[in-house]
């Protein structure tokens, strides 16, 4: 029955393939994403460890190595638990000076995970000691970088900061910390105690020195369960240590599941596109009923002489569905070619931080989903035209089957049900992309309180070793030194208008914020809740260059170094949070919790507000300091230039060599694409939206249109009987869009109550628009009529050029 009508075959095989391509290529991101369990045995055990200031609303704010040790310890909850420690290393020794990422763990993480590597070995608890180990498990990617995949490098040493590494395993190509790195996957594994040098010894329980941990629970403890117990002992700790943790601060515990932790940024936006693509299969199904009941039309007498002849009723709808289902089965094939073939491409669209994408694959389960949605389709959009095709009504299907006799009734009504409903569908597509739409563009008009165009970002990394007696860079006016001759080489480079040097933790809209809490002087600890701000270090030109204004006191000076009074500016957002009555020049903050040694900063200046967290949100207070007052090992250039900015990455790589080659220079970029990079996620949700929208609204279009033609074709008759007794065309014309409007006009109001249904469950993704924003109804609401109008004009135009002749003679 398929091959006897070829063209109507391909059209549905096309448009079926759409819809369940997209739904299988969705489900095999949210399956590779979401879904899966972590590649760890027992991977639902394993958790990560956050501690929060919920008094201040601060997250993650890291955890004392003595904390650490009572949870291992003393808690009673988990199995085994590792510290988590991304950091960048300078690997010398090769032909230039390279910053890696390195993860700084402890000697169980290995064993803790359950992985075993392709080469060598790994830590055990046997190789702990109270500062770093001296081996090096890599990465699969590194060592093929690096060593070109030669087995050889077992036992070889890698210099790291300038200490000496030995290789003692590589890890398979499919690992990967199942956590956040600081900006690109992670080179190498470091084990450490964190209990010697370099680290403070002994660990002060006062400095939030780790920034996480990762955990596996004990056997049949649940995560809540885990989380009760957690917080009783974290009540203990705060009794038993009540300076390091104040009342007034809200420290608190937090337990979340990896998997949850990995994919908390991106499981809205993903179940959203998986939602975007069932709702064009089910418009590409609707499409293909009408289709069919159109089809239908043509076997009305083939499918009563089956009746007269004995068939049953349930036996004829099987063998319409078997069809039905035959060609949806024909059409998933077709779809899950075309996503093998073009999965690759596909991914490279998605933001290359997407966690787990290197985990999206062609799975037994995503092949099992092929298979049943594509029956699921089958029957969906086969069963109306296959009840409708087998009414018992032997007569009625007979004379209904005759030339010329039109379509029924009962039929036109289902069809045109059919297109109020894809209508519909449409529709609450559109508006939710519309709004995405508008979002995206009122996060675009955003001022970040800098200016990012034409400046160019560069970072650098101070090699810090193990022995300090080793470190070059040890003593503040050293480190001074270095920054001041660099930014003095590349302020000088040609095209270069104004430079400037900052921490790294100046970098704005970087995954790794660097959040203190701090005090204020002359405020009891317990008087109020334990403010908290983000601390970078910044040159004079800082804010000069990024055009971030002063609104009080002054800025920073070339004075203002290690041996000048300790100054600080802060933003106005916390200046009006801690003063907001008074002048908060001259007053005096510290770092560091209210216990601290820290030196008292003095305030001199108050500088406007700068978005550094996210563009959606101001995010926490700041605090500035002199960069020549306190250097860090983490450095960024910032040059404002004229020219073309893309040119002086070699340039300032030149510069820093000629000042010390041994300092690498990494991740030169515009500040136009680290702004970029921070919106990456949304704009990939806009564009798959949209692109979907788009398919909705062509087979809305369509849909509508064969609907419009396929009635006028079996109204021809009447036409001409219409126009022989003196109808005008426009007359026609008239009476036929105004039909096909009525049709258009019901989908319309279906499609505005369910997309204010639906849309609810967007509003924690739009930024400055409501769920239920007049605009983007009204405009798509219009922009969908129009096109409607236009898919029913074109046939009713063809209608009213019917030779009134030629219909007469149609009976």
């Amino acid at each position: 029955m398929l091959l006897k009508t070829p063209g109507f075959s391909l059209v549905a095989i096309f448009t079926l393939a759409l819809g369940i391509g997209g739904n299988i290529a969705a489900f095999s991101i949210v399956d590779g994403i979401l879904l899966r369990p972590l590649p760890f045995p027992e991977s639902a055990q394993l958790v990560r460890v956050f501690d929060d200031l919920r008094s201040s609303n601060a997250k993650d704010v890291g955890m004392s190595v003595p904390q650490f040790w009572d949870y291992r310890d003393r808690a009673g909850i988990f199995q085994d638990i590792a510290v988590i420690w991304p950091i960048p290393a300078t690997l010398t020794g090769v032909e230039r000076a390279e910053r890696i990422e390195v993860l700084a763990t402890s000697a169980n993480y290995f064993a803790m995970l359950g992985v075993a590597p392709q080469i060598g070995r790994v830590f055990t608890q046997r190789d702990e000691v109270p500062g770093f180990t001296n081996a090096i498990v890599l990465s699969d990617g590194f060592w093929r970088r690096q060593f070109g995949g030669d087995p050889g490098a077992i036992g070889k040493s890698l210099r790291l900061d300038g200490d000496l590494y030995q290789i003692i395993g590589v890890m398979p190509p499919g690992f990967h910390h199942p956590g956040k790195t600081l900006e690109t996957e992670e080179d190498g594994f470091l084990a450490a105690g964190y209990n010697a040098l370099p680290f403070p010894t002994p660990p002060p329980r006062s400095i939030r020195m780790l920034p996480g941990a990762i955990a596996r629970l004990k056997p049949g403890l649940s995560v809540a369960q885990a989380q009760a117990r957690l917080e009783n002992f974290g009540a203990a700790l705060a009794r038993e240590y009540p300076n390091e943790y104040p009342p007034a601060a809200g420290w608190a515990p937090r337990l979340v599941s990896v998997q949850e932790d990995l994919t908390a940024s991106v499981r809205a936006e993903l179940f959203m596109l998986f939602a975007a693509v069932a709702f064009v299969l089910l418009i590409a199904c609707v499409n293909l009923a009408n289709l069919l009941l159109a089809r239908a039309s043509g076997r009305r007498r083939e499918i009563a002489v089956r009746l007269a002849l004995g068939a049953g009723r349930r036996c004829l709808i099987s063998q319409l569905l078997t069809e039905s289902v035959l060609l949806a089965f024909i059409s998933g094939v077709v779809a899950l070619v075309t996503v093998l073939w073009l999965k690759d491409a596909l991914l490279k669209f998605a933001p290359a931080d997407l966690p787990r994408l290197n985990e999206v694959a062609i799975s037994p389960g995503v092949l099992f989903f092929a298979f049943m949605i594509s029956i699921f389709t089958g029957v969906l959009f086969g069963l109306v035209p296959a009840l409708q095709a087998a009414n018992p009504n032997q007569i009625s299907s007979f004379r209904e089957g005759s030339r010329g006799s039109g379509s029924s009734q009962r039929q036109m009504r289902v069809s045109r049900g059919l297109v109020a409903s894809e209508v519909a569908l449409s529709l609450v597509l559109l508006i939710g992309a519309g709004l995405f739409l508008r979002s995206f563009s009122q996060l675009l008009q955003v001022r970040p309180g800098f200016n990012p165009h034409h400046v160019v970002t560069a970072q650098i990394w101070l090699s810090y070793p193990n022995d300090p007696n080793q470190n070059p860079y040890l003593t503040v006016p050293k480190r001074a030194a270095f920054m001041r001759e660099v930014l003095r080489r590349v302020a000088a480079l040609p095209g270069v208008e104004e430079a400037s040097i900052g921490g790294g933790g100046s970098l704005p809209l970087v995954r790794a914020r660097n959040q203190f809490a701090f005090a204020i002087e002359g405020r009891p600890a317990d008087s109020e809740r334990v403010p908290v701000a983000e601390l970078a270090s910044v040159s004079p030109g800082h804010f000069h260059v990024l055009e971030i204004p002063i609104l009080l006191g002054r800025n920073f000076s070339d004075s203002d170094d290690d041996k000048g009074l300790p100054v600080a500016l802060v933003d106005q957002t916390l200046a009006n949070r801690y003063w907001p009555k008074e002048n908060p020049i001259g007053k005096r903050i510290r770092p560091g919790p209210a216990n601290s040694t820290n030196p008292w900063l003095k305030i001199v200046g108050v500088v406007g507000d700068a978005r550094t967290d996210s563009i959606e949100s101001q995010g926490v207070p700041h605090i500035y300091v002199p960069d020549f007052q306190a250097p860090a090992y983490s450095s960024v250039i910032y040059l404002r230039t004229t020219g073309d900015p893309g040119t002086l990455g070699d340039a300032i790589r030149r510069e820093v060599v000629a000042v010390d080659p041994n300092v690498p220079v990494y991740g030169v970029r515009t500040l136009d694409d680290v702004v970029a990079r921070s919106v990456a996620e949304r704009r990939f949700a806009l564009q798959i939206l949209g692109f979907f929208a788009g398919v909705a609204l062509l087979l809305a279009a369509i849909g509508i249109y064969g609907v419009m033609a396929y009635t006028f074709s079996q109204r021809t008759h009447e036409i001409g009987i219409r126009m022989a007794l003196g109808a005008q065309p426009r007359d026609i014309l008239r009476t036929a869009v105004s039909e096909g409007m009525t049709l258009v006009a019901a989908g319309l109001g279906s499609g505005l109550v369910g997309a204010l249904i639906l849309t609810r469950f967007l509003r924690s993704m739009l930024y400055a628009v409501t769920p239920s924003d007049p605009l983007t109804f009204a405009a798509l609401s219009a922009l969908l009529a129009a096109v409607a109008l236009l898919a029913c004009f074109v046939p009713a135009l063809r209608a009213t050029r019917v030779d009134p002749l030629v219909a007469l003679r149609e009976e």
